[in-house]
């Protein structure tokens, strides 16, 4: 009968994740991960893979994490909705005092379009985003807080756009009212 593990693998790939999000891919070495993780190399490829598939797995955990679509999915009014998601977004950027930004973001960054698997699942994870925010302007437009001139999808892809910049610029320069008015600004195009 083998040995059962002496770890719990969701500590450990919460831990790895946590490092990984902390210093991005590269700057992670295997040997960061053992110390982490407090588990020896042998286990970590015999649970997770090597250090690409323990990254792939921890991005997936931290986009599970997230819940993009409930606030959006609310019912009543949808432009409240969205402007309190869009402020909670800039509220998490100024309250990240270690600057870890978004793990969807860092990897983008990181990898650009050098990794196929990467950018799939960078990809997933803005479309689950842009599809949260395009329903919630269907939303606001049948209920008449957005003018039927207005396209839903191409403000949900400007919204889109502008978080994942207050994500870049909350990491290098958190400067409270850039994000803040970028907002603002965001809300007046939106609004009738």
């Amino acid at each position: 009968m083998g040995r059962s593990k002496e770890f719990d693998p969701e500590v450990a790939l919460q831990q790895a994740l946590e490092l990984f999000w902390e210093r991005g891919y590269e700057a992670t070495s295997m040997a960061d991960l053992v110390e982490r993780l407090g588990i020896a190399r042998a286990s970590i490829y015999a649970t997770f893979g090597g250090k690409r598939e323990l990254y792939l797995k921890a991005l997936e955990r931290y986009d599970r994490q997230r819940d993009v679509v409930g606030p959006l999915s609310q019912p009543g009014p949808a432009l409240p909705a969205i402007r309190a998601f869009l402020d909670g977004y800039v509220a998490e950027c100024l309250a990240d005092q270690d600057r870890r930004g978004c793990m969807v973001v860092n990897t983008a960054v990181e990898f650009g379009g050098r990794d196929a698997e990467m950018f799939r699942r960078v990809t997933r994870s803005w479309t689950e985003l842009e599809t949260a925010l395009s329903g919630a302007l269907v939303r606001a437009r049948a209920q008449g807080e957005l003018a039927a001139g207005k396209d839903p999808y191409a403000l949900a892809r400007f919204l889109l756009v502008l978080l994942q910049g207050v994500r870049v610029l909350g990491r290098a320069d958190p400067d409270p009212r850039r994000l803040r008015d970028a907002v603002d600004q965001a809300m007046t195009a939106i609004h009738i």
